[in-house]
């Protein structure tokens, strides 16, 4: 697969609307780079959809527009032409479609202003908006051990949710189940504990650059561990200058 306007235009989009993995997917392998920028420019498409219109239905139909593409990418034949779809047809692994498609039904909740259910459903949408994703991008690399992409995905994506909550209170969502300082230190400890997990699982030479998008997680989740108040008070941004090392130093160590 060729560096082509199409992958162009996604690490474009990547870069202005994800710079966290834009600088992820830098630090990764080229080879690695055509296949992780079309999937999460793919995820960036699908975050943005419901924010994008105060009118739910829309956002439904937008989010079943990216469901048919991914239907037509698991079946195999005529993808529809688009700038994200075309590209990501040809990265992702097979099975990976069918499996996104839960990723963008989780998405439906950022539709609607009612909270989560439960802690179950807390962490349903964690692990399919952040597990499904880094599984999509490590499976489509290599082999990896599932559990240990999900727990890694749902550990970066519980950090960034938890970055988010101040704009996410800001839009009228109620995004915590509790705001109980005990009970924030607790989600930052499981997610610490699924990326500890992780990181004693296999996770193969080929599949390891996808987890490079983790790399900002356990320094936010031990920030909320040790001080729950900075998630609302939105003081989880990590120091750039700390942030760029620390990658730096996973890539060259191959860890995350």
């Amino acid at each position: 697969m060729d560096f082509d306007d199409d992958l162009t235009a996604c690490a474009q989009a990547v870069e202005k609307g994800d710079p966290p993995r834009f600088r992820a997917v830098m630090a990764a392998p080229v080879a690695a780079r055509r296949v992780l920028f079309p999937i999460y420019a793919f995820n960036l498409e699908v975050a943005r959809a419901p924010w994008v219109t105060s009118e739910p239905m829309i956002g439904e139909m937008r989010l079943q527009w990216w469901r048919d593409a991914l239907a037509e990418i698991e079946a195999g034949g005529v993808v529809r032409r688009h700038d994200v779809v075309t590209p990501l047809a040809l990265a992702l692994g097979p099975g990976l479609a069918e499996r996104l498609d839960r990723l963008v039904g989780a998405r439906r909740w950022d539709l609607y202003p009612e909270p989560f259910e439960d802690r179950e459903h807390f962490d349903r949408y964690i692990e399919e908006t952040g597990g499904l994703l880094l599984l999509a991008a490590a499976r489509s690399l290599g082999e990896v051990d599932e559990e240990a992409a999900l727990g890694a995905g749902y550990a970066a994506g519980l950090a960034a949710f938890l970055r988010a909550v101040p704009e996410l209170r800001a839009k009228n969502r109620q995004p915590l189940l509790s705001e109980e300082h005990g009970q924030l230190a607790e989600l930052a400890e499981q997610g610490l504990k699924r990326l500890a997990e992780a990181r004693r699982a296999k996770v193969s030479k080929a599949a390891r650059p996808a987890f490079l998008a983790t790399w900002e997680a356990e320094p936010v989740l031990k920030t909320v561990r040790k001080d729950p108040a900075a998630v609302l008070e939105g003081r989880l941004e990590p120091n750039p200058a700390k942030s760029a090392a620390r990658l730096a130093y996973l890539k060259a160590l191959g860890r995350f």
